[in-house]
């Protein structure tokens, strides 16, 4: 995987809005598995990519140091053959002189390899550390919103179990308004009051017919006087008494 590659996986996962794209999703639980092991699987891709990319700082940086090492080497070597050099020729031994700074002008060549060399590594090894602080950088962010994200995971099972039992709580409440037995004990209630009700209607009904048997008795009653007073006239032992009444 390239460092184009792992800046562009890292950086749109962390641009990832983790609430927007629960309040999309058809499906949010199945959506935030899917993240989750889109993460764990970028993280350990990023992880090896970055550990290779540490790798190649560190050789650079291992190569610089040896760089640096041998520039500092061949200058002791190209001051001593010098020093050598100065020694002979002071000696009068100019042919050695001359093969002493032969050498010193050979280590001091090999100095300036060593110094370029050292040199032009300097730019990419500040530029690879650069990229590997911000790959690390990265990392850190990614982990946190693994971390962002299972825990979100958890909150929505937990939310979605609390809906449930409360739709549950909600169903079984709507089951007993629909049977409320303070309701049925009102129409129970009602059916009784309308048998009450029925009963004085009959106890009345009763009572109208035997003051109904009364009055005929009244009214027999009169029609008997009037035979007893017709039979008084027929006698004519009557007439005393319409008389002297």
């Amino acid at each position: 995987m390239t460092k184009q590659s792992i800046f562009g996986r890292i950086s749109q996962l962390l641009r990832a809005n983790i609430n927007a794209l629960i309040d999309q999703a058809e499906d949010p639980e199945v959506m935030l598995d899917q993240m989750v092991r889109d993460f764990t699987n970028s993280i350990a891709d990023a992880e090896a990519a970055i550990a290779e990319t540490i790798g190649n700082l560190r050789l650079l940086e291992d190569d610089h140091r040896e760089d640096v090492t041998a520039a500092r080497e061949w200058g002791d070597k190209a001051l001593a053959a010098s020093r050598k050099a100065d020694e002979l020729r002071t000696a009068g031994d100019t042919a050695g002189a001359d093969k002493f700074d032969n050498l010193a002008k050979v280590a001091l060549s090999r100095q300036i390899s060593s110094e370029n060399e050292a040199r032009a590594a300097e730019p990419q090894i500040a530029a690879q550390t650069e990229v590997v602080e911000k790959l690390k950088s990265g990392l850190n962010g990614m982990k946190q919103k693994l971390v962002e994200l299972k825990n979100k995971r958890s909150e929505l099972i937990a939310r979605s179990k609390t809906a449930a039992a409360q739709q549950q709580v909600h169903e079984a409440v709507k089951s007993i308004d629909i049977l409320d037995p303070t309701s049925e004990l009102g129409r129970f209630e009602d059916k009784v009051r309308r048998e009450e009700a029925k009963a004085r209607g009959q106890a009345e009904l009763a009572a109208s017919s035997i003051d109904a048997q009364f009055n005929e008795l009244e009214d027999l009653g009169e029609l008997t006087e009037v035979e007893a007073r017709l039979a008084a006239l027929k006698t004519g032992g009557a007439q005393g008494q319409i008389s002297g009444s």
